[in-house]
This record gives C-alpha cells, sequence and structure tokens, in this order.
C-alpha cells in the first residue's frame, strides 16, 4: 500500500513532535515537516524532508508535493501574540490562508480532497467577566464567540476560513456538479500538557510550570490567581483527538469545529497536586494582569458533546490518570526524584 503524503507545519513544537512520533509508531506516511527552526533529535530520524524557514514564505514551495494530509500546527500563540499583534496576524492568518488556498487548489486539480487538520484553541471563546465564565460552566461550541486575544480571534477566522475554502469557494456550493474540495477539520484544545517537552511560554503553561519548578526545588511564583480555572489535557489525548478526527469518514461529521476536552483545574489544585508529590515546593501566586486577562476570558470548561456523539470521542486521562500514570512519573525520571 502507497504511504500518504503528510505535511506537519510547526513540527518542531510540543504537539508536532507528539504528532510526529504517532504517525511513525503507526507507520504508512511519508511525514514531510516544516518550521521556522531546525528539527530536534527527538524526532530528526522519523521524517522524509523538513522544510526550513517562515512558512509564509516557503508555501509556494509545496505546490508540486501530493499531499493527502495536511496537520497545520505552526501558529504565534497567545502572550507573544498581545506583543507582536502584526506579526501574529501575518504568521496566524496569512499563513492558515495561503495553506488553505494550496490545499484547495490541489483537491480541486486532482479531483481527491485533501484532509486539513487545523488546531484551533478555547481562546476562540471570550468571557465577559469573571461572573459570566463561572455561571457559563461549560460551553459550546457557537458559544461566547467573542475572542479578547489576538490570538484568539486568528483562530476564530481561521475556523471560517476554513468553513469557506471547504464550502463556498467561488460558490461551488450552488453548483449541481461542484469540483472536490478540501476537507477541512478543526479542533478547540484546551491547555495541553506533555510530560516529555519543556513549557514553552503559552498562557496556559501555568500548571506544567508549577510541578517542574516543583520536582526541580525550584521556587516559582505563578501568573494567575489560585482560583483561576481553565480546561486541561494530556498531550497524548491531544494527538489521540487530532487523529482520530482525522480518520473519521467525512459523512459521520455534523460539524467542522469540534470541542475536545478532559479534565478543569484550578491554579491553586496544580499548586496542591505538586505539594502533595513534592512536598516543601516554594509555589507563590503574582499575577500578571495582562495575562491573567488572558485565562480570565477563557471558558471554566468546555463542552465536547459533540465530539463524542459524532466520532466517540473520550480522554484516556482524567485528572488522577494524568498525574499519578502520565505526568509526575515521567518528571520524577527528567529530574531524579
Amino acid at each position: 500500500m502507497t504511504d500518504k503524503t503528510v505535511l506537519v507545519t510547526g513540527a518542531c513544537g510540543e504537539i508536532g513532535q507528539a504528532l510526529v512520533q504517532e504517525l511513525s509508531k503507526r507507520g504508512g506516511h511519508r511525514v514531510v515537516t516544516a518550521d521556522i527552526a531546525p528539527l530536534p533529535d527527538t524526532i530528526k530520524d522519523l521524517v522524509a524532508e523538513h522544510v526550513q524557514g517562515d512558512l509564509v514564505y516557503k508555501i509556494k514551495t509545496f505546490y508540486d508535493y501530493d499531499f493527502d494530509i495536511i496537520f497545520h500546527l505552526a501558529a504565534s500563540l497567545s502572550s507573544k501574540a498581545e506583543v507582536a499583534t502584526e506579526e501574529a496576524h501575518r504568521i496566524n492568518v496569512e499563513g492558515t490562508m495561503q495553506l488553505l488556498m494550496l490545499a484547495a487548489y490541489r483537491s480541486e486539480k486532482y479531483k481527491k480532497p485533501v484532509k486539513f487538520l487545523f488546531p484551533s484553541s478555547i481562546a476562540a471563546y471570550g468571557m465577559a467577566s469573571l461572573e459570566v465564565k463561572e455561571s457559563a460552566g461549560c460551553v459550546k461550541e457557537d458559544e461566547y464567540n467573542t475572542p479578547h486575544t489576538m490570538y484568539g480571534c486568528n483562530k476564530l477566522y481561521c475556523e471560517k476560513l476554513g468553513m469557506y475554502y471547504s464550502r463556498y469557494y467561488g460558490q461551488r456550493h450552488l453548483d449541481p456538479n461542484p469540483p472536490v474540495m478540501l476537507d477541512f477539520r478543526a479542533l478547540r484544545f484546551p491547555g495541553l500538557i506533555s510530560a516529555f517537552t519543556l513549557p514553552s511560554g503559552g498562557t496556559s503553561d501555568y500548571g506544567p510550570e508549577i510541578l517542574h519548578a516543583a520536582a526541580q526545588g525550584k521556587p516559582y511564583s505563578c501568573f494567575v490567581r489560585e482560583d483561576t480555572k481553565i480546561s486541561f489535557m494530556a498531550m497524548p489525548d491531544a494527538i489521540k483527538s487530532l487523529l482520530m478526527l482525522t480518520d473519521v469518514p467525512r459523512e459521520n461529521l455534523s460539524h467542522v469545529v469540534y470541542n475536545v476536552a478532559a479534565f478543569a483545574l484550578t491554579a491553586g489544585q496544580f499548586r496542591d497536586r505538586a505539594l502533595k508529590a513534592f512536598p516543601g515546593a516554594d509555589i507563590r501566586f503574582e499575577p500578571n494582569p495582562r495575562r491573567q486577562g488572558i485565562v480570565d476570558s477563557w471558558p471554566e470548561d468546555v463542552n465536547d458533546s459533540l465530539a463524542r456523539n459524532d466520532w466517540s470521542w473520550k480522554p484516556d486521562y482524567n485528572v488522577d490518570a494524568f498525574f499519578d500514570q502520565y505526568f509526575l512519573p515521567e518528571i520524577r525520571k527528567r529530574y531524579g526524584k
């Protein structure tokens, strides 16, 4: 059987490395990666080809590739995007749009829909106040779509771009015999935590940063309040959900954008877990107003019933399994604790 040719952008990031490793385990894929950085040793031998450089300027080189699946992970994340808004828009929107145009072109030319998997985010939501956030509880995909950040605006707009290029581009839905169009699918991820890569400064990284600091015996000043609560997920479940959505037949999908969830915790609960695992850990709370404001605009949790109903989504790691079976054993190995 011919291997499927897969493009993974942003392959050097936490999701990218984990995804490439899982695709390699599965077999049957020729993986091409793209990132502004060189590939880390963890995945270098698993990749057929790596294209290094600014994706916006490299996309034209991909028109000669016959991709079956595109995982577009490259992005400027929330905290950085608030500092460099124009650059974030260029990377997050222009890069995504150009890649969607490429996928739409190849789908039509070769009469074979390219699957385009897009990791969106809980940043696509925007809660008007803490009172609204608390009362809303688990939010659905079509609720509170008023993001407060450049990153969230970029993600929400790119979801809409994906819908456009897969359904309405050229108003082809009016054609009685429309040409084949790309197959766009998006997941709104919560805060993701990997046991194998270090936190990279994301706005939801205060949870793993607390645990890494405690394991090393280093003091840590958490940049959000103790009562701050959002949804989180273990990285293996993020990869599982991404590949489940990739595999499900198009006719089984009632939506284009899906929430996925695992567990919701406060920053104080992360501190308590750290103290239980590493007694004497020095964890303090010194909220940063800008970063606190970002997290306050995200929902406490999300409703993922659409994913559960349409493609039988269910996480492997609830909160106890996440700590006891996945995260704590690995960081103890990392730091010799």
